[in-house]
């Protein structure tokens, strides 16, 4: 008998000491009267600061947990973005979706550098991943995510040890905007204990660590969200008069969700606003057939009126009249045309007559 109550105080601390890792234990926090909570919690007020948060089916938060991603289906499916304090995974499938990878990575510290008042950025890779993958191109940088090359900071390690030993400790720093760790496939030493010392360093820092994996398929880690991305086929530029036939438009992403805190699946099509710096979904064929003919519901006029006081445009004649060629004896000269016949003055110059 006391052997099961001791093995099942120790699940029960087993089991707490999970959900504090996975952020989904209550806690007591610190905040600012009339701070705003979550919708989906309630809270036990025992002073103007002192909230015991009570957890109702997700983990307690408050909206500013949480990094938009600026597109609202996915940033419901995600329960209101990625953790800003927290280890996300984002996997490429295959080796040749590491520029898509990157691509989205970069596209997501532009979204971070907006709030980081000029915090920069580190990029932790192996010589392994840099060799294959190259760096990120400096004017690039600017030019399509707004980020300027001295934010963004790269440690290349000659091992994959070092590599996690440095994400460790700049999990921890918060002189950095976001730590960001790129591995490839599944190695040993990435296990459940070391995604766990990542988490709880960025929750503990309160800055967003990102573990971008390359070919790596999908095992248990102590991220709250996994993100497996994939390039999608770019489609042409639009202009006024339409899409521009043969050109490329702006980089694409095919985003899967692979584990959330809401475990609701889904995919979703992004593009990437270089002018904007953000994020766009990309509707399929269905959907903006559907959004053309609401538009057309919505407004059943013309684009453009026609001039007030006027009438209708008359329609086109169906004869067609030739006039002399310049130069005939049958031409007029335009100012033979503007002037009256010897003896006779305009009708203009004096009161019409009938009868």
């Amino acid at each position: 008998m006391a052997m099961s109550a001791v093995a099942r105080e120790t699940v029960f601390a087993l089991r707490r000491q999970i959900a504090k890792i996975e952020g989904t234990l209550p806690e007591r926090l610190q905040l600012p009267a009339g701070a705003p909570l979550d919708a989906g919690v309630s809270a036990d007020v025992t002073s103007n600061t002192d909230l015991t948060i009570v957890r109702r089916g997700l983990a307690a938060a408050l909206p500013d947990a949480f990094l938009p991603t600026g597109v609202e289906r996915l940033d419901a499916a995600l329960s209101g973005g990625l953790p800003k304090a927290a280890l996300s995974e984002i996997h490429g499938g295959q080796t040749r979706d590491a520029g898509a990878v990157a691509g989205f990575a970069l596209s997501l510290t532009s979204l971070i550098l907006k709030q980081a008042h000029g915090l920069p950025v580190l990029w932790i890779g192996t010589s392994e991943i840099f060799g294959e993958a190259g760096f990120p191109y400096a004017r690039g940088l600017h030019a399509a995510f707004g980020i300027e090359p001295g934010q963004l900071l790269f440690s290349e390690a000659p091992r994959l040890v070092d590599a996690l030993w440095v994400a460790e400790e700049a999990a921890r720093m918060t002189a950095l905007a976001a730590v960001i760790l790129e591995i490839r496939g599944n190695p040993q030493r990435l296990d459940l204990t070391a995604t766990r010392r990542l988490h709880a360093r960025a929750a503990s820092a309160g800055r967003p660590v990102f573990l971008l994996r390359q070919a790596a398929e999908p095992e248990p880690t102590a991220a709250p969200v996994r993100l497996i991305v994939a390039s999608a086929p770019a489609v042409p530029r639009a202009t006024i008069t339409g899409p521009l036939a043969g050109s490329i438009g702006r980089p694409a992403f095919t985003i899967t969700i692979g584990k959330s805190r809401t475990a609701l699946p889904g995919q979703f099509t992004l593009e990437w606003n270089p002018d904007e710096r953000v994020f766009d979904e990309r509707w399929g064929e269905e959907r903006r057939s559907e959004e053309r003919r609401a538009g057309r519901a919505k407004n059943p006029v013309a684009v453009v009126s026609l001039p007030r006081g006027r009438k209708d445009p008359a329609a086109a004649s169906g004869a067609i009249l030739a006039f002399p060629a310049v130069g005939s004896p049958d031409a007029i000269s335009p100012t033979a045309r503007d002037q009256s016949p010897p003896g006779e003055r305009a009708a203009h110059f004096g009161p019409r007559r009938a009868g």
